[in-house]
């Protein structure tokens, strides 16, 4: 069962939102990135490499590294630190997602086999630390200890925010203060961290570095939502993964938490039935979708993701103009897109 979920129709007559701008802006940069990381999974362990190099290589648009070169060079920071610092923040993400698909038994990521279907739990968690490791070795060769403490603090807030996650899973009593503050923990902390290294290279002043945080973190808010909603009204396509995932695995995203409190006792009964306990049989995903969408879940859970990249392009304002800042706003427009 398709869901429809909204959009504004006149963003059929504009120009379709593209990340072209920031790709255009940092690719020489990421060339050197591109070149850093694969320097950086060579081991004399086979393994390593072999799973490091399934994710890495699997088509993921690495976000969050050219944030950290756009925000740089947006600071006109010139200096090879940020290459690094953006190295570190990819091995980062990459790390969280080989220890996420063992703790979620997923089976697909990026529209291919998860690491943990091909090598085993056990390798994706302890090649996941080993990229943890050479990301930190590399935040330490910048020298810059105001960057150290920005990138290691996100490191321990993202594995706070992926427990709160586990303590929330199958509790629909769950309500959307408590969820917001999982996802800024587990997802947007790292999109905070990633555009705040960059002006901290550039020595600017704390209200710019304040400013870059502001964008990062309410840009990876407004990301999660939008995955939170197409994980129930998008495609395989979109995701990279099995639509309906976070269902399967009574995960509490913010459509559910919306649909929930909107719930008549019959329904509760069934959120209660397929989430809390795990009894979820054939039609019960087609349910929760139609529930979803008659209780406009999906719709607001969209509306919520629009408010936080406003958020995220208001705290530009702080910043010089130019084509960085052009670019990070396109950014915006583009993870918000992606719900067509």
């Amino acid at each position: 069962m398709a869901v429809a979920l909204p959009f504004d129709p006149a963003a059929e007559v504009a120009a379709e939102p593209s990340i072209e701008g920031i790709v255009t802006l940092v690719r020489a940069d990421m060339d050197r990135v591109n070149a850093l990381i694969l320097s950086r999974t060579g081991s004399d362990v086979t393994m390593i490499p072999e799973v490091a190099q399934h994710l890495i290589s699997s088509g993921g648009k690495r976000l969050r590294p050219m944030l950290t070169l756009a925000t740089a060079a947006l600071s006109g920071y010139e200096g090879d630190g940020a290459v690094k610092l953006a190295a570190s923040v990819e091995f980062m993400h990459t790390a969280t997602l080989l220890h996420d698909d063992v703790v979620d038994d997923s089976e697909m990521r990026r529209g291919k086999l998860a690491a943990r279907m091909l090598w085993g739990n056990e390798a994706s968690v302890l090649v996941g630390d080993f990229l943890l490791g050479q990301a930190f070795r590399m935040m330490i060769e910048v020298g810059s200890m105001r960057a150290l403490d920005i990138l290691s603090t996100a490191a321990v807030v993202i594995a706070e925010g992926e427990v709160a996650q586990l303590a929330a899973a199958k509790n629909i009593a769950t309500d959307e203060e408590a969820y917001l503050a999982v996802i800024r923990g587990k997802t947007a902390e790292l999109f905070a961290a990633a555009c705040e290294v960059g002006p901290v290279l550039a020595g600017r002043p704390e209200a710019e570095q304040a400013a870059a945080r502001a964008y990062g973190m309410n840009l990876g808010i407004a990301f999660q939502l939008v995955d939170d909603a197409l994980d129930y009204g998008g495609s395989g396509a979109d995701l990279g993964k099995n639509v309906g995932d976070d269902f399967r695995e009574g995960k509490i995203t913010l459509p559910i938490v919306l649909a929930v409190r909107r719930a008549n006792e019959d329904e509760r009964g069934f959120w209660r039935r397929c989430l809390e306990e795990g009894e979820i049989g054939e039609g019960d995903l087609e349910r929760a979708l139609s529930l979803l969408t008659r209780h406009g879940a999906l719709a607001e859970t969209v509306e919520r993701a629009r408010f936080y990249g406003d958020e995220a392009k208001a705290a530009l304002a702080a910043l010089p103009a130019g084509p960085a800042k052009s670019a990070l706003i396109d950014v915006v427009d583009f993870c918000i897109a992606r719900v067509r």
